[in-house]
Protein backbone atom coordinates (compact mmCIF):
# COMPACT_ATOMS: atom_id res chain seq x y z
CA UNK A 1 0.00 0.00 0.00
CA UNK A 2 1.79 3.35 -1.20
CA UNK A 3 2.58 6.18 1.66
CA UNK A 4 -0.33 9.07 1.82
CA UNK A 5 1.48 12.39 -0.34
CA UNK A 6 1.36 15.22 2.14
CA UNK A 7 0.17 17.84 -0.67
CA UNK A 8 2.96 21.15 -0.69
CA UNK A 9 2.00 24.70 -0.51
CA UNK A 10 2.60 27.15 -2.89
CA UNK A 11 3.14 30.82 -2.80
CA UNK A 12 0.34 31.03 -5.46
CA UNK A 13 -1.55 29.14 -2.45
CA UNK A 14 -0.51 31.28 -0.15
CA UNK A 15 -1.82 33.90 -1.50
CA UNK A 16 -4.89 33.11 -2.43
CA UNK A 17 -5.97 32.67 0.96
CA UNK A 18 -9.23 34.39 1.89
CA UNK A 19 -8.35 37.75 3.03
CA UNK A 20 -9.91 36.89 6.71
CA UNK A 21 -7.03 34.16 6.58
CA UNK A 22 -3.64 34.88 8.29
CA UNK A 23 -1.52 31.92 7.96
CA UNK A 24 2.51 31.23 7.35
CA UNK A 25 3.82 29.53 4.59
CA UNK A 26 6.94 27.77 6.12
CA UNK A 27 8.55 24.65 3.46
CA UNK A 28 5.56 24.31 1.81
CA UNK A 29 3.45 23.93 4.86
CA UNK A 30 0.48 26.20 5.50
CA UNK A 31 0.13 26.95 8.81
CA UNK A 32 -2.40 29.14 10.23
CA UNK A 33 -2.87 31.46 13.08
CA UNK A 34 -5.99 31.11 14.57
CA UNK A 35 -6.24 33.02 18.18
CA UNK A 36 -5.85 36.86 17.87
CA UNK A 37 -3.09 38.29 19.23
CA UNK A 38 -3.73 39.60 23.16
CA UNK A 39 -3.86 42.79 24.71
CA UNK A 40 0.06 43.28 25.54
CA UNK A 41 0.91 41.21 22.58
CA UNK A 42 -0.87 44.52 20.20
CA UNK A 43 0.53 46.84 23.13
CA UNK A 44 4.22 45.47 22.40
CA UNK A 45 4.02 45.32 19.08
CA UNK A 46 2.49 49.21 18.83
CA UNK A 47 5.12 50.22 21.53
CA UNK A 48 8.25 48.74 19.27
CA UNK A 49 7.36 49.65 16.16
CA UNK A 50 6.60 53.19 16.50
CA UNK A 51 10.10 53.45 19.00
CA UNK A 52 11.58 52.13 15.57
CA UNK A 53 9.51 54.00 13.17
CA UNK A 54 10.68 57.49 15.28
CA UNK A 55 14.46 56.09 14.90
CA UNK A 56 14.48 55.79 11.37
CA UNK A 57 12.31 58.97 10.66
CA UNK A 58 14.93 60.89 12.96
CA UNK A 59 18.24 58.99 11.09
CA UNK A 60 16.87 59.14 7.48
CA UNK A 61 18.01 56.47 5.50
CA UNK A 62 16.41 53.62 3.39
CA UNK A 63 15.45 51.32 6.70
CA UNK A 64 11.44 50.88 6.79
CA UNK A 65 9.79 49.52 9.81
CA UNK A 66 6.47 47.04 8.95
CA UNK A 67 4.30 45.48 11.50
CA UNK A 68 2.30 42.49 11.00
CA UNK A 69 0.76 41.15 9.02
CA UNK A 70 3.39 41.71 6.53
CA UNK A 71 4.30 38.80 4.10
CA UNK A 72 7.87 38.38 4.26
CA UNK A 73 9.10 35.66 1.13
CA UNK A 74 12.49 34.74 3.03
CA UNK A 75 13.78 33.00 -0.27
CA UNK A 76 13.07 32.59 -4.09
CA UNK A 77 11.75 28.96 -3.65
CA UNK A 78 8.30 29.87 -3.19
CA UNK A 79 7.48 27.65 -0.18
CA UNK A 80 8.76 30.10 3.21
CA UNK A 81 6.50 33.50 3.43
CA UNK A 82 6.49 34.37 7.29
CA UNK A 83 4.61 36.99 8.74
CA UNK A 84 6.62 38.61 11.60
CA UNK A 85 5.21 40.65 14.28
CA UNK A 86 7.87 43.34 13.32
CA UNK A 87 9.94 43.36 9.91
CA UNK A 88 12.80 46.25 9.63
CA UNK A 89 14.39 46.25 6.16
CA UNK A 90 16.96 48.38 5.03
CA UNK A 91 17.54 48.00 0.80
CA UNK A 92 14.05 48.98 -0.63
CA UNK A 93 14.89 46.75 -3.56
CA UNK A 94 13.30 43.81 -1.72
CA UNK A 95 10.24 45.92 -1.05
CA UNK A 96 7.42 44.38 -3.03
CA UNK A 97 3.63 45.57 -3.39
CA UNK A 98 3.19 42.17 -1.74
CA UNK A 99 5.94 42.59 1.10
CA UNK A 100 9.76 42.09 1.02
CA UNK A 101 11.35 39.36 -1.13
CA UNK A 102 14.34 38.28 0.99
CA UNK A 103 15.72 38.47 4.38
CA UNK A 104 14.78 41.85 6.66
CA UNK A 105 17.96 43.27 8.37
CA UNK A 106 15.78 42.51 11.74
CA UNK A 107 13.06 40.60 12.83
CA UNK A 108 11.06 41.11 16.33
CA UNK A 109 8.79 37.81 17.04
CA UNK A 110 6.60 38.74 20.45
CA UNK A 111 5.60 35.05 21.28
CA UNK A 112 2.18 33.67 22.53
CA UNK A 113 1.58 31.07 24.81
CA UNK A 114 0.70 28.67 21.66
CA UNK A 115 3.80 29.25 19.75
CA UNK A 116 7.10 28.64 21.84
CA UNK A 117 8.43 26.32 19.96
CA UNK A 118 7.28 27.80 16.45
CA UNK A 119 9.03 31.22 17.51
CA UNK A 120 11.96 29.88 19.65
CA UNK A 121 13.15 26.88 17.52
CA UNK A 122 11.49 26.87 13.98
CA UNK A 123 11.78 30.77 13.21
CA UNK A 124 15.32 31.41 14.76
CA UNK A 125 16.33 28.65 12.59
CA UNK A 126 14.43 29.76 9.08
CA UNK A 127 15.96 33.86 10.15
CA UNK A 128 19.66 32.48 11.20
CA UNK A 129 20.01 30.52 7.36
CA UNK A 130 17.82 33.26 5.45
CA UNK A 131 20.71 35.95 6.58
CA UNK A 132 18.66 38.12 8.79
CA UNK A 133 21.30 39.91 10.63
CA UNK A 134 19.22 40.32 13.72
CA UNK A 135 16.55 38.46 15.40
CA UNK A 136 14.68 39.35 19.13
CA UNK A 137 11.98 37.28 20.67
CA UNK A 138 9.61 39.16 23.29
CA UNK A 139 7.92 36.89 25.64
CA UNK A 140 5.64 38.82 27.49
CA UNK A 141 4.81 36.00 29.82
CA UNK A 142 8.17 35.86 31.29
CA UNK A 143 8.69 39.87 30.74
CA UNK A 144 11.58 38.26 29.14
CA UNK A 145 13.80 39.12 25.33
CA UNK A 146 16.20 36.96 23.90
CA UNK A 147 18.16 38.65 21.50
CA UNK A 148 20.33 36.92 18.49
CA UNK A 149 22.46 38.65 16.44
CA UNK A 150 22.97 35.95 13.35
CA UNK A 151 25.66 37.74 11.27
CA UNK A 152 28.22 34.74 10.68
CA UNK A 153 31.02 37.02 11.71
CA UNK A 154 29.13 38.31 15.24
CA UNK A 155 26.98 35.15 16.08
CA UNK A 156 25.53 35.35 19.61
CA UNK A 157 22.80 35.59 22.10
CA UNK A 158 21.80 37.54 25.15
CA UNK A 159 19.22 37.42 27.32
CA UNK A 160 17.34 39.94 28.52
CA UNK A 161 14.22 41.48 30.81
CA UNK A 162 11.41 44.15 30.36
CA UNK A 163 13.77 46.34 32.63
CA UNK A 164 16.37 46.27 30.44
CA UNK A 165 17.63 48.66 27.64
CA UNK A 166 18.74 47.34 24.81
CA UNK A 167 21.32 47.86 22.20
CA UNK A 168 20.30 47.15 18.42
CA UNK A 169 23.30 45.73 17.09
CA UNK A 170 22.66 46.74 13.27
CA UNK A 171 22.37 50.22 14.27
CA UNK A 172 25.21 52.19 16.13
CA UNK A 173 23.08 54.28 18.26
CA UNK A 174 19.81 53.04 18.83
CA UNK A 175 18.84 51.52 22.32
CA UNK A 176 15.26 50.55 23.22
CA UNK A 177 14.69 50.88 26.93
CA UNK A 178 12.35 48.24 28.18
CA UNK A 179 10.99 50.06 30.91
CA UNK A 180 10.18 52.96 29.46
CA UNK A 181 7.67 51.74 27.17
CA UNK A 182 4.05 51.92 28.37
CA UNK A 183 3.47 48.24 29.08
Amino acid sequence: MPLAQTRLYTEDDYYNLPENIRAELIEGNLIYNQAAPSRIHQTILMELSGTIRNYLKAKGGSCRVYPAPFAVKLREDRKTIVEPDISVICDRNKLTDRGCTGAPDWIIEIVSPGNLSHDYILKLNLYANAGVREYWIVDPAKESIFVYYLEQKHFKAEAYTFQDKIKVNIYDDLYIDFASLEL
